[in-house]
């Protein structure tokens, strides 16, 4: 077998690593260099327009890769999809996705897509922006208080999807009725969230990059403004939401490491007692665990960032009833704490200071002074004169 060097995968191989197919939630085959995996399993999994996918039986033992399109059973008809994964990743895709084979309606792949079936199929794509612009403004004539975001028709162009979003329950009886009989196929409605409108519709984010709903999101998790708390995000509705209206899902990407990350930081509730005031927490920057405390209760006022251990410190000392001189610890210029020794320079603070005993002095001739001696008179000793001795006269 030959191999090349496939551009767009990881390594080399007959169709690449990397799925061929340029359709959105592609799944990357990390088993593609052991063809031995792709007898494990009769299940395929193709992928239909933008983000609707799913897995068919590969009855007839049909030599598939990844890229093929396929013509695959459908109610009624059938339908055109790209093949997207085989082997024994599609085992574990259909794990992922919570697939019970008891509940699981196991349908089967026909036959390899011909011209003909490719054919219609682009027709039928080609009618689907005009449908859904005719669609609006009927949903608009009938004052159904919904949306119709996107329509999908089916590979033989028998059938569309009409994907909707519609806060309140929608009576949409009537309105199936006009689209009958307006466009000639079978109707099928799907009511969708906004995150799943954007993931079908596709953009780029505010960051510069695809919308994660559209490029590889599955699962959509409720995003509550906790977790902008939680990471001090400022509650800006404008910033916060996305392109769909709703808060942003990456804002639940780090945040079980922002919550392991706090539970060493003291309650936000709690307020530090120094003899200068009193202190309310004001943020908290997680990366290099400091807290700034304000001495306001509702703006920022005589800001003071300390770390987590001198909070920690100062609420230990408040629960023994004491309080700190202040928060900020003083340190010298290696960054290492100073202890302040706080003494009156005069030495007036001492009661005992006028009892202080009094070495008694010693004379030049090492005697003790006299005790008889009053303490204000000292005995004067007269110094010896280094003059020549004078000679004495004869009597």
């Amino acid at each position: 077998m030959d191999f090349t060097l496939n551009s767009g995968g990881c390594s080399m191989n007959k169709k690449g690593c990397a799925c061929t197919s340029k359709q959105k939630l592609s799944v990357h085959d990390w088993l593609c260099d052991l063809p031995e995996t792709v007898k494990d399993t009769d299940f395929v999994e193709v992928q239909f327009k933008n983000t609707r996918k799913s897995f068919y039986l590969n009855s007839n033992k049909i030599p598939l890769e990844k890229g093929d399109m396929v013509a695959v059973e459908a109610s009624p008809g059938h339908d055109i999809g790209e093949v997207t994964l085989t082997g024994r990743l599609v085992l574990k895709q259909m794990e992922k996705n919570n697939i019970n084979f008891d509940r699981f309606e196991i349908k089967r792949i026909y036959r390899k897509a011909k011209d003909t079936d490719i054919d219609k199929y682009n027709e039928a794509k080609a009618r689907e922006q005009e449908t859904m612009i005719k669609s609006r403004q009927i949903a608009e004539s009938l004052n159904l208080n919904m949306k119709i975001g996107d329509v999908e028709f089916q590979g033989d162009g028998n059938k569309a999807i009409f994907y909707y979003i519609a806060d309140e329950r929608v009576d949409f009886r009537q309105l199936i009725k006009v689209f009958a009989e307006t466009f000639r196929i079978r109707i099928e409605m799907k009511q969708i969230g906004a995150r799943q409108e954007a993931g079908r519709i596709g953009g780029i984010g505010p960051c510069g990059r695809e919308l994660c709903c559209s490029g590889w999101m599955t699962n959509f998790s409720s995003v509550s403004t906790t977790a902008a708390r939680y990471q001090d995000i400022s509650l800006n509705p404008q910033k916060l939401a996305g392109q769909c209206g709703k808060l942003k899902c990456c804002m639940n990407y780090e945040l079980d490491t922002y919550v392991d990350a706090q539970k060493d930081f003291p309650s936000k509730e709690v307020r530090l007692e120094t003899k200068d005031g009193t202190y309310y927490h004001f943020k908290t920057d997680v990366f290099k665990g400091l807290i700034s405390y304000s001495t306001s209760e509702t703006f920022a006022a005589n800001l003071v960032t300390i770390p987590v251990d001198r909070a920690k410190e100062v609420i230990s000392i408040n629960k023994r009833g004491q309080k700190p001189d202040s928060l900020e610890i003083k340190t010298d210029t290696n960054g290492k704490p100073v202890k302040v020794d706080y003494e009156n320079v005069v030495g007036q603070d001492s009661l005992t200071r006028f009892d202080s005993s009094q070495k008694r002095k010693k004379t030049h001739s090492g005697k003790k002074r006299d005790s008889g001696t009053p303490r204000g008179n000292k005995k004067i000793t007269p110094r010896a004169e280094n003059k020549p001795d004078k000679p004495q006269k004869d009597e």
